[in-house]
């Protein structure tokens, strides 16, 4: 592509590069010029104007944007992108779900010529009905066909929005003397459907263990959350001993993720069980929401996923929080 001014009369098909206001009304950048552009340019006394000259072998912004976004998509369901303008095509969630991006591949994208741009959500990120999972845009008016031909080989199907997988979920809170109730049912109930599962059930028992090893093997959902009256404070603390109690296996105990490091992760039979930090009273982010999104989504939430959490997972400063202050 050759960018630069040129004479008014010479610039038929090329890009008009910068907006001119005209009596006739404003000829916008972006513009493939025709012959009668040019004539009410020259009208005007405009003899040189800047524009963009695609060479042979460019393709131009907005059918390149529109490639690279069918590339990152490949046959992947769940996303929309919308028309082609400016060089610019969005990808938009279809419904609720969680961002699956393949990083290595979108870095390897952008890293093929800085014309050719693609930006996300964070890896994992919830979305919902028409959020935006990513931007492609095209910075120049064109860029060369070999050059595209590379980003979409090396973004091919990184991005795809996986759909929730679980539809009903039990919630065990357990009361203490002078506790906090079931204040947090909403918050959770609300958690719950913005990804399309319905609260099925809400037990309430007493914060001991033979009472929740009840709950928790009468539960028959396909997800279940302990919210407990007292903070879990150890993996032998009420909570966890009661999952394995009802037969099931705790298979992580605290996360690096503040506020929300109190979480516990584990399995009854085919069934997981989240126990909830206190935090997920409050309807505000926290580390509960990142385990929960996958779990419901159906991805794999590994010990190694979860410790991976702690950079970037500091997300709230909350004032009521025990800490070290500058003397």
């Amino acid at each position: 592509m050759k960018f630069g001014p040129i004479d008014t009369a010479q610039a038929e098909g090329a890009v008009l590069a910068h907006s001119i206001a005209l009596p006739s009304g404003r000829l916008r950048k972006g513009l493939r010029l025709e012959p009668a552009h040019l004539a009410a340019l020259r009208a005007e006394g405009i003899d040189s104007i800047i524009v963009a000259q695609l060479a042979s072998g460019d393709v131009d912004e907005n059918t390149a944007a529109a490639q690279v976004a069918q590339a990152v998509l490949a046959a992947h369901p769940h996303l929309t992108m919308t028309r082609a303008f400016t060089g610019r095509v969005n990808l938009l969630a279809d419904g609720p779900g969680v961002a699956q991006l393949d990083v290595s591949a979108l870095e390897a994208l952008n890293a093929v010529h800085p014309m050719i741009t693609l930006a996300t959500v964070p890896p994992f990120q919830q979305m919902a009905a028409g959020g935006m999972v990513a931007t492609i845009k095209i910075i120049s008016y064109a860029v060369a066909q070999s050059d595209l031909a590379a980003a979409c080989d090396a973004g091919r199907g990184a991005i795809r929005l996986v759909p929730p997988e679980i539809r009903d979920a039990t919630l065990i809170i357990t009361e203490i003397d002078g506790g906090a109730g079931d204040k947090g049912k909403k918050a959770i109930a609300d958690r719950l459907s913005a990804l399309d599962v319905d609260l099925k059930k809400v037990v309430m028992v007493p914060h001991e263990v033979t009472a929740l090893r009840d709950a928790i093997a009468a539960a028959d959902t396909a997800l279940t959350l302990i919210l407990t009256g007292s903070a879990t404070s150890d993996i032998d603390d009420v909570a966890p001993q009661a999952l394995r109690a009802a037969g099931g296996e705790v298979s992580r105990f605290g996360m690096p993720v503040d506020p929300g490091n109190l979480l516990f992760l584990g399995q009854m039979g085919d069934t997981p069980v989240i126990g909830l930090p206190g935090c997920a009273r409050s309807p505000a982010l926290n580390g509960a929401d990142w385990v929960l999104s996958r779990v419901i989504c159906g991805i794999e939430v590994s010990p190694r996923d979860i410790a991976r959490m702690g950079v970037g997972g500091l997300l709230k400063e909350i004032a009521t929080r025990p800490q070290p202050r500058r003397g």
